[in-house]
């Protein structure tokens, strides 16, 4: 499996902006599905952002606008740009890519590979 390693969470106020990493290791994920989950406490794990080999990418409605989801593949790193925050976007943020590609079956095919998480919290 890929080795994911996510940074770059923070404190932030509502209206700011924090640009989340995450460095794989191992084996390329391209052209693997990439995405980016978040998960805020009591509350069950969304999807917010996946990016296919092609890099069509796509958006959980709540994000949509604010959110923008890229990776660079020379430097085997999968980036979330997150501005406008809102306090509702407080969650512990991370990364995952699938073993296989799925092509335009990234919104339904099984993210198996995960890294720790970060945490970013927005205040009012």
């Amino acid at each position: 499996q890929v080795q994911l390693v996510e940074s770059g969470g923070g404190s932030v106020q509502s209206g700011g902006s924090l640009r989340l990493s995450c460095t794989a290791s191992g084996y390329t994920y391209s052209p693997y599905c990439m995405a980016w989950f978040r998960q805020a406490t009591g509350k069950e794990r969304e999807r917010v952002a996946i990016i296919d080999g092609d890099g069509r990418t796509r958006y959980a409605d709540s994000v949509k606008g604010r959110f923008t989801i890229s990776q660079d593949n020379a430097k085997n790193t999968l980036y979330l740009q997150m501005n406008s925050l809102k306090p509702e976007d407080t969650a512990m943020y991370s990364c995952a890519a699938t073993d296989y590609d799925y092509g335009g079956s990234c919104p339904v095919a099984p993210y198996t590979n995960w890294g720790q998480g970060t945490q970013v919290t927005v205040s009012s």
